[in-house]
């Protein structure tokens, strides 16, 4: 690459570089990132056959049986009797299996029993069991609804499809309850009906995204339930509730909210458990009553990830007939969500779903007959051995054959119990085999009349063992990943950030080869500074194949701003001679260092964030705790100090221009609204407000902060004409006010966003970006994404903040929520980008001395905006394809989908972060550049 390096070419090149990292990402993205592997078509009879015998399906079953005789096909084929005529489903949205069974064998909390008496009274009694039923990560609703009716664990991207659910193509339990000519009916989220469209008989669906809504939202479920309860006319009842997951969001685990939500629950289920004793009194038949939730939710009432609070749902089983196993009044009782599934389909008489890699749930058959527990158990073992049959080598298969699966005698394995050991693919087929051969055994004693209870017990604890060990392996067991295209896609972002570093270096030199005063008062190539954010690269590139440091990356920011913040003090202090006293720009850069340390520090006690210590104390955590009005005065005056700051810096250039006396008039109402917001409505914010005031408030904002910054940003250009001042002074000025005007138009729309206790990191990121003299580029992207931590974010998806993504919306939209949702959580980054417009108007205003009347606009375009924009991206492409190589080393890690996973969908959307600020940036230098450089040759031809 040539060193004249023209604005032209750098264009060129930049733009080609993002379009083949984009590529790249998109490459790897959908290839990393697998689908599950699955079996085509659905069970049928053969389900019932051993896997290794003639059992090839009847494509056309349903359509040769009749409902009715497919349903006594398939309860005769299974030799299992059925008890039940009719489920009711519940779904309890977030609920965490703690507050009803406890945890670590501890009762729930007093608040949380208390607030369930009824439900706490069947548990006690033995009349209901119940489990903490582990969610696999995301734990979200669409995926861990598809979990618990198909019993397949989702692909990782389930988390992104949640927001668009897509009818479920799979083998799944409803559609086997359809086949047997069930009538269904659903009430609640309607991501069910959008799951399953035209199977229910009757439903009403409601949205699950509008969190602000957390009463009606359940009534609109509840007002059909006395009409559903006397309806003869259905098999299967789902009833979906909302309202206990829109409370986490908007007030965490411990809102004044939840407990009331909680005794509503408890009605629901008193109100259907009568009725089922009432139905079964008079004959009418036997109804199965499951209370169950999608997920759980951490302290703050989010969730997403895998924590132990997020993935600790609940199964509660009431009305299981005649139970008196040791399961039941037991709170530590464990299962996993996807359990549901099989045990639905063998309590029920249908075939398990083909992709199934759940197990019977141990407890739930306990009043069944033994020979009809052990073949629940040989079903449920078949099933997942025809799932293992597609992704294991048919050589380890040999020597089985259909007399193995009827009596254990399998060729070359002999006829007794052997030592599992080796592979997990051999310890598996050796389970299994095991598990065959004594349950042949206690058969053949069985027709003997001389079996014991301990030959059952054996067999039981043998299908037991193989069940337990396939599951776990095929719920890890992935699609083999596209090799080819796993490396182009590497290799097209590997070429992308070369071409960014190429970029950055060619540039570097004329940039640091300039005048001395150009950049900073640099003078050398490299000083400590810029070898400490080399540093900074170098430690983050290193720390990321740990999981721990991924999980705390937060410290990992937070201590190596604060040092630059030490190094910027030390540099300053050293520049000047004390002995002579300061004059009036050292103070200035003293005391602007100083604040900068002062807010980093509060920054970074204000969030204890990550994963593993954030129950420690933090600032946020001890004004909770002190009282919302606490919250609230913080709100109000960082609110205040907020727009003071900036109306005061829309000012500081002198300027008496009407468009800048108009912009600031724009900013003053929306401060005034968005003071008005939070005295108004903050008390509000746990349910919709009726007169919808603070709805309109939100979007009078929107509409008042999109006029004064973008209004601004193509009015001020053409009004800041000076006669006295060289094109590239007024075009500084211009810059530094819209940059002016953007910083505060973005501050404002996050006091109005974030949770209120955010506010004060809010002001005191304004501050640092004030208080910013002489800083690298570099540096200021750093900030921005240790400002990231700051307001509370982290490296998992739980702390995603869903509730602010609504404001100002009436009804749900997953567009415009998506892009709240991701303003909210890319703040501070943004915020930082955005910044860039101001520095780069202050660098024009510092320099404007250096240029010539014959300076070339190309070139200065291409140091004054190229350069500031080619940072961002250089030191994105370099983590982004660190991290990706990262990932693909780690593929096969233990916490793959846990920890580095949703890292690198934050990685992901950072790159979006960084692509949106450098063109908002770009776009708005280049406007004011061309609209200065216009009018002044203007200017001069009326002159001539």
């Amino acid at each position: 690459m040539s060193t004249e390096m023209t604005c032209t070419r750098l264009t060129i090149f930049t733009v080609a570089g993002i379009f083949l990292q984009i590529i790249g990402l998109s490459i790897f993205v959908f290839s990393f990132f697998p689908v599950k592997p699955t079996l085509s078509g659905v069970s049928g009879s053969e389900s019932y056959l051993h896997p290794l015998c003639d059992s090839a399906p009847s494509t056309n079953e349903s359509k040769i049986h009749p409902p009715e005789n497919l349903r006594l096909l398939y309860q005769e084929m299974s030799g299992i009797s059925s008890r039940y005529d009719r489920l009711i489903l519940m779904v309890i949205d977030g609920l965490p299996a703690e507050f009803v069974l406890g945890k670590d064998g501890q009762p729930p909390w007093r608040v949380w029993k208390e607030s369930m008496p009824y439900t706490q009274s069947l548990l006690a009694n033995g009349d209901a069991i119940g489990y903490h039923a582990k969610a696999a990560p995301p734990t979200v609703t669409m995926p861990r609804l598809k979990a618990m009716v198909s019993g397949a664990i989702g692909g990782f991207l389930d988390v992104a499809f949640n927001f668009n659910t897509q009818a479920l193509s799979d083998d799944n339990l409803l559609g086997q309850f359809l086949r047997i000519g069930w009538k269904m009916v659903m009430l609640g989220d309607e991501t069910w009906i959008k799951l399953f469209p035209g199977l229910f008989m009757r439903h009403d669906g409601v949205s699950s995204f509008f969190v602000k809504d957390t009463v009606q939202v359940d009534k609109n479920v509840s007002r059909h339930l006395p009409n559903e309860l006397n309806n003869d006319d259905w098999n299967l009842l789902i009833l979906h509730y909302l309202g206990l997951d829109h409370v986490g969001h908007t007030g965490g685990r411990n809102s004044p909210l939840m407990a009331s939500k909680l005794k509503e629950m408890d009605d629901i289920v008193r109100t259907m458990h009568l009725r089922a004793m009432v139905d079964r009194s008079h004959d009418q038949g036997q109804t199965l009553l499951i209370v169950v939730s999608d997920h759980g939710m951490t302290e703050n009432g989010n969730h997403g990830g895998s924590s132990y609070e997020e993935t600790d749902s609940l199964m509660l089983f009431i009305g299981l007939s005649n139970n008196t196993s040791d399961y039941a009044g037991a709170t530590n009782n464990l299962a996993f969500q996807v359990d549901l599934t099989p045990t639905l389909a063998l309590l029920f008489g249908v075939p398990i779903p083909k992709n199934n890699v759940g197990v019977l749930v141990p407890g739930t058959l306990n009043s069944f007959r033994d020979f009809e527990q052990l073949r629940a158990l040989e079903l449920n073992s078949w099933q997942l051995l025809t799932l293992m049959q597609a992704q294991l080598p048919s050589s380890l298969f040999v020597g089985f054959s259909c007399k193995c699966f009827v009596d254990g005698t399998c060729e070359g394995f002999g006829s007794d119990i052997s030592e599992c050991s080796g592979d997990k693919e051999k310890q598996l087929i050796c389970l299994f085999r095991n598990a065959a051969l004594l349950h042949g055994i206690w058969k053949s004693k069985k027709l003997t009349e001389s079996s014991s209870a301990e030959d059952f017990k054996r067999a039981l604890d043998a299908y037991n063992a193989f069940l337990k060990t396939a599951s776990e392996w095929l719920a890890s067991k992935t699609t083999e990943k596209p090799v080819l295209l796993l490396g182009l896609g590497v290799s097209a972002m590997l070429l992308s950030c070369v071409v960014c570093v190429t970029l950055f270096l060619s540039l570097f030199k004329e940039v640091y080869n300039g005048p001395k005063d150009q950049v900073c008062n640099l003078n050398s190539l490299l000083n400590l500074e810029e070898v400490f954010i080399l540093a900074v690269l170098l430690i983050l590139v290193i720390s990321m194949g740990s999981s721990s440091m991924v999980e705390e990356e937060h410290y990992i920011w937070h201590f190596m701003v604060s040092t630059f913040y030490l190094l910027l003090l030390f540099k300053t202090v050293k520049s000047f001679s004390f002995s002579k006293g300061l004059n009036s720009l050292g103070e200035y850069e003293i005391g602007s260092t100083l604040l900068l340390l002062i807010s980093g520090r509060l920054l970074r006690g204000w969030h204890q964030g990550g994963v593993n210590w954030t129950y420690l104390p933090d600032i946020s955590k001890w004004l909770e705790q002190a009282g919302s009005s606490y919250v609230k005065w913080i709100q109000l005056i960082s609110s205040f100090l907020v727009v003071s700051l900036g109306l005061f810096t829309l000012f500081r250039t002198g300027s008496k221009r009407k468009s800048v006396r108009i912009q600031a008039f724009g900013f003053s109402i929306c401060g005034f609204l968005i003071l008005l917001h939070a005295g108004r409505y903050q008390d509000d914010m746990f349910e919709v407000s009726t007169d919808n005031g603070a709805t309109v408030t939100a979007k009078v904002i929107y509409l008042l902060l999109s006029i004064s910054a973008v209004g601004g940003a193509l009015v001020l250009p053409w009004s800041m004409l000076n006669k006295d001042k060289s094109s590239l002074a007024v075009a500084g000025d211009c810059l530094y006010l819209i940059g002016s005007a953007y910083i505060l138009c973005w501050c404002l729309l996050q006091l109005l966003l974030q949770q209120p206790i955010n506010s004060g990191p809010i002001l005191l990121l304004l501050i640092q970006i004030l208080a910013m003299s002489c800083l690298q580029i570099a540096a200021l992207y750093y900030m921005g994404l240790a400002g990231h931590f700051s307001l509370g974010n982290s490296n998992t998806l739980a702390t995603i903040d869903v509730a602010g993504a609504f404001m100002g919306i009436s009804s749900h939209s997953t567009i415009l929520s998506g892009i709240l949702m991701f303003m909210i959580t890319y703040a501070s980054p943004l915020l930082f980008l955005l910044s860039l417009v101001m520095y780069i108007g202050g660098k024009l205003r510092k320099h404007s001395h250096l240029a010539h009347s014959d300076t070339d606009l190309g070139q200065v375009l291409k140091l004054k905006l190229g350069f500031p924009c080619l940072v961002p991206l250089c030191i994105n492409s370099l983590l982004l394809t660190a991290y990706t190589v990262v990932l693909l080393l780690m593929r096969n890690h233990l916490f793959v989908w846990s920890v580095f996973s949703p890292k690198y969908l934050y990685v992901c959307a950072t790159t979006v972060c960084t692509y949106i600020g450098v063109c908002i940036v770009a776009v708005t230098v280049a406007y004011t550049f061309s609209v200065t450089t216009f009018l002044r040759s203007k200017h001069n031809t009326k002159k001539q």
